[in-house]
């Protein structure tokens, strides 16, 4: 009698603490004391793509000459005036003051610069071209602390930094798995990453690119406390009632 009931609180404890997350799962970039240092860090630029939209704002030292390029909302009562924006259109342009349309899709905002630069000297001596994508945007769901929408204003974030916008992964987040979801030249591209390789600082999807999303799938820890969901407590009673059976029995 006390071998089964032995045998049945060891049973019911094991499958009780399988679910329990190892901590080779919950470490990130495992070994990366390993990791080489790059001799030089790529700069990542992001492409422009339909339906982005920019902020481009011309000055020279002729203050006037620069008017005609630098256009604001219609109707703003706003003591300073507010400068429209430039949707990149289904044919990957904008359409520009004077210039009229052009090329902006595929390009770097820094491309689009020089491009521009270019086009206006004839009008403009020594024209300067400030370019802002204003809706650089990620988004990160599933097992985060916070997950949600987040604008990135210097067009430029990480996987990692992505990650401590949302508040990290909850301990149910998998991070072995964690699917990135891009969408660029009219496909969608599904990528799975690994955060505890650390080869994923290698990564050509290392920096994201706009309007990409970053899915954390839920481990079996969460996906088993899921399925036993409203049987917990009686689980756990039924475990302290073995114990205490066991106890009197045994003494």
């Amino acid at each position: 009698m006390k071998n089964r009931l032995k045998f049945l609180v060891a049973t019911v404890l094991m499958v009780s603490l399988g679910s329990c997350v190892a901590k080779k799962d919950m470490l990130y970039l495992q070994d990366a004391e390993g990791i080489k240092a790059l001799e030089e860090i790529v700069k990542v630029e992001p492409k422009i793509q339909q339906n982005d939209l920019l902020a481009i704002n011309v000055s020279a030292l002729d203050a006037e000459a620069a008017l005609p390029f630098n256009l604001f909302e219609a109707g703003n009562t706003a003591s300073i005036p507010k400068p429209i924006t430039y949707l990149v259109n289904s044919d990957g342009e904008i359409n520009f003051p004077v210039l009229g349309k052009i090329k902006a899709e595929g390009f770097t905002t820094k491309e689009i610069t020089n491009r521009l630069t270019e086009a206006l000297t004839p009008y403009i001596k020594n024209p300067i071209v400030n370019i802002r994508l204003t809706n650089f945007k990620i988004t990160v769901l599933g097992e985060v602390k916070s997950p949600g929408v987040y604008p990135v204003p210097n067009e430029r974030v990480s996987i990692l930094e992505a990650i401590g916008m949302a508040g990290d992964l909850t301990i149910q987040g998998k991070r072995k798995s964690v699917t990135l979801m891009r969408e660029q030249n009219g496909k969608r591209t599904f990528v799975e990453i690994d955060l505890t390789n650390k080869e994923m600082l290698n990564s050509p999807y290392f920096y994201l690119a706009q309007n990409d999303v970053l899915i954390v799938e839920p481990n079996k820890s969460k996906i088993n406390s899921s399925a036993v969901g409203a049987n917990t407590g009686i689980i756990l009673s039924t475990i302290s009632f073995l114990i205490s059976i066991l106890a009197i029995v045994t003494r």
